[in-house]
């Protein structure tokens, strides 16, 4: 068996791994990326870009419907879910072949296979040619997670499925049940409810969107339940009858028990990391409920071996893995003033309708860090270019530290607030105060004018309002 030598191996091509491997790449590194399904993981091909790409589909579908309210006409509308999403697969495709361009550009080892630690420095990868062993010093696992299944619950590709029959539907739902209402939960919920399945979202926490802040959660709540979702809080799914064409749900709430009757059934209740077959507790890394334990740094504990992106914890998102990524390739190369990520300066956006997207911590977190706060809020009707847009309903909120005037958080609801959230999380970055973002002058007419109004309103100085 010959021996291929590297200055840094890593394991997964998801937007983690394919990021780290770049970068090492562009330090002057010798790089091997493997990868033993697609290159661009879960993300690229069945997460966040083929999802985003069905959602533009529905969300264009519901202008359809509202034509004649911008003075324009559309009659026989109708979609092709085929098309759909063949369109969504075209997208994925696109996006995943040109990884394969970046690696050969820079020069990264690009491998398909399987991979296991196999001693210090050591990697052995089975391919369809066979066994072959890497070395290096450093390793990078950058494996990733793949959707949760319950006991019970469990998808067969039929009535119940994960995120990948999702996006590859048998068929069009006609009456759907998703059980879990987290980002992936909401946008699937969202994407069939606005193409006509009559949706019923069951989620276990209190309330919709959990890890949101509440005041966002109940406007998105509001805003779901207007479109025809039914939203099911502080419910579990206790088991699934599975018959010819139809599932019956045993939802418990409260203590009591309801069968409800569904034709598809959607399981979006969280992730495990792809720990398995690794060779990691072997090699000494340690893992707490299929995820690796690192420090700060990305750093298992054993010499040479890092974890980044969703194997290494939460927050679970692609940006958070592909920061990790460069982090990691510039400690291996050795460059200083390398900073680790700050998990509260990282946003987490939502694309169902209305769009949700937060940096920092909520209200109720805040509160009980202990600060004492300011909290502004700005509404979607207040602004000029929401209302021309058609698109009159959401809100901005922010969160100061009355003594300092730091912006500890900012949640947003309504439409393209996945893009403005990014001004939010640059001033995190730059510890801007209050009184920055009061003093910033922003553009008018957009909608990021209402992030400046909710700054102001925290302060009782908004003007539109």
């Amino acid at each position: 068996m010959a021996t291929k030598s590297f200055d840094m191996i890593v394991i997964g091509a998801g937007p983690g791994g394919y990021v780290a491997a770049i970068r090492g790449a562009q330090l002057g590194l010798n790089v091997a990326c493997i990868e033993r399904e697609h290159l661009g993981g879960i993300c690229l091909n069945w997460g966040c870009i083929p999802t985003k790409a069905m959602l533009r589909s529905s969300e264009v579908f519901h202008l359809m419907h509202r034509a004649k309210e911008f003075g324009l006409s559309a009659t026989g509308i109708d979609y092709d879910l085929d098309a759909v999403v063949k369109r969504s697969r075209g997208v994925a495709k696109q996006l995943s072949g040109g990884i394969g361009h970046l690696f050969k550009k820079n020069k990264v080892t690009s491998i398909m296979g399987e991979a296991t630690l196999a001693g210090k420095g050591k990697v052995k990868v089975t391919t369809d040619k066979g066994v072959e062993e890497l070395t290096a010093p450093a390793i990078v696992v950058a494996t990733g997670a793949r959707a949760r299944e319950l006991p019970g619950l469990e998808a067969d590709g039929d009535l119940v499925w994960t995120y990948k029959h999702a996006l590859q539907p048998p068929r069009m739902p006609k009456k759907l049940l998703v059980i879990g209402s987290g980002a992936i939960g909401i946008e699937f919920a969202s994407f069939y409810n606005t193409l006509g399945a009559d949706t019923t979202v069951v989620e276990v926490m209190d309330r919709v969107l959990p890890v949101e802040d509440a005041e966002i959660s109940a406007f998105a709540k509001k805003s779901f339940t207007k479109q025809g979702m039914k939203i099911m809080e502080k419910s579990m799914v206790k088991q699934l009858d599975r018959a010819k064409g139809k599932v019956t749900a045993h939802v418990e709430t409260g203590g009591k028990v309801e069968k409800l009757e569904f034709d598809t059934v959607i399981s979006a209740v969280g992730i495990v990391g792809n720990v398995e077959g690794l060779g990691l507790e072997d090699a000494g890394v340690r893992i707490d409920r299929t995820h690796v334990l690192t420090d700060e740094f990305c750093r298992t504990g054993v010499d040479g071996v890092y974890a980044i992106g969703d194997i290494a914890g939460a927050p679970w998102l692609a940006h958070k893995a592909s920061h990790e990524g460069v982090m990691v390739a510039e400690l291996i190369a050795g460059k200083n003033n390398v900073h680790p990520i700050k998990p509260g300066s990282i946003a987490g956006c939502t694309y169902c309708h209305p769009q949700v997207a937060s940096v920092g911590m909520t209200e109720a977190a805040a509160k009980d860090a202990g600060f004492d706060i300011k909290v502004g809020r700005f509404p979607f009707i207040g602004n000029g270019k929401a209302i021309a847009l058609g698109e009159p309903e959401g809100m901005v909120k922010t969160i100061f530290d009355k003594k300092t005037g730091e912006l500890l958080g900012a949640h947003m609801v309504g439409a393209e607030v996945t893009e403005l959230i990014q001004g939010y999380v640059v001033g995190r970055q730059l510890e801007t105060t209050e009184e920055d973002l009061m003093e910033t002058v922003f553009p008018h007419p957009t909608l990021s004018e209402m992030m400046h109004e909710a700054v102001l309103d925290a302060d009782g100085r908004a003007i539109h309002f």
